[in-house]
């Protein structure tokens, strides 16, 4: 089968039993840096050496077939550098094609640098979503703050220490400047820090650099309350352009959080009091 086996993301103390074990048994690994693993072996007091393939994102797609039939006869373990595979790391593809085949897969879990830096970070836990590293470029950087500016759950996001000041410069200019933030650095390692603010403040506090693996976590958006006679045009423009009325209301109580019943009784009585047929309940 392939195992997927998470590893420390910084103290190597994190490292499970399981982990040791699995390591102490494999054959083969699949590893997303060999030398990393070489090194992981060694810090664990492992004595087993097993056959090590590379298996990173310039190769994935071309190796997973290979991997996935060698893992028919053994199992073969896979590791990325830090954390669990397929996260932001090598393995997805691996996993996909074992599925297709027919291939076992399991996981030995362990350390997660999203849900330690969620659970520091003083935002929601109970809803969140994570979006992985942010686009290197500017540009790019902003128009995916833009795309989840309206987004409710807690958001995650990887970034780089050289690029935390420009990112939380565009959370201020995309998401607004009292957006609360964390920005949780060197997680689980000696020097692991969480600084917690609005975005104005902690863009401010990176502005002179910062250091290490850095987890950035911006709150959701607060929930807006609707304008009842915003809602109502919306939801009428809606109908004027062949939407059912019933239909145009819960688009609208879904975009704006207003109530959905009383939208909907509102903008039949609108609709009423301007003389139109009010038709069965639910038509427009």
């Amino acid at each position: 089968m392939i195992i997927l086996a998470a590893t420390p993301i910084g103290n190597l103390g994190d490292a499970s039993r399981r982990l040791v074990e699995a390591l102490e048994n494999a054959t083969l690994v699949a590893a997303e840096d060999t030398r990393t693993t070489v090194r992981l072996l060694q810090a664990l007091g492992v004595a087993n050496r097993p056959r090590l393939v590379a298996l990173h994102d310039h190769n994935e797609r071309d190796r997973a077939a290979e991997i996935v039939e060698r893992a028919r006869d053994e199992d073969v373990l896979v590791l990325s550098d830090a954390g669990m595979p397929t996260v932001s790391d090598p393995g997805y593809h691996l996993v996909e094609a074992a599925v297709a085949a027919g291939v076992d897969v399991t996981a030995l879990p362990g350390p997660s640098a999203v849900v330690t830096a969620l659970a520091l970070s003083g935002l929601p836990t109970d809803r969140f979503a994570f979006d992985g590293f942010l686009p290197r470029r500017p540009s790019e950087r902003r128009r995916t703050l833009r795309a989840v500016a309206e987004e409710r759950r807690t958001l995650v996001f990887f970034e780089s220490p050289h690029r935390i000041a420009d990112a939380l410069a565009d959370v201020v200019s995309e998401l607004g400047a009292g957006r609360r933030v964390a920005v949780c650095r060197e997680l689980t390692k000696l020097h692991e820090e969480v600084a917690r603010g609005s975005a104005a403040e902690l863009a401010a506090w990176a502005a002179d650099g910062v250091r290490g693996e850095i987890v950035l976590v911006v709150a959701g958006a607060a929930e807006r309350e609707a304008d009842p006679e915003d809602a109502l045009a919306r939801v009428q423009a809606l109908v004027a352009s062949g939407v059912r009325l019933k239909d145009a209301t819960a688009q609208v109580a879904g975009e704006t959080g207003a109530a959905r019943r009383e939208l909907y009784q509102r903008a039949l009585t609108a609709r009423q009091d301007q003389g139109a047929p009010s038709g069965p309940p639910g038509e427009g």
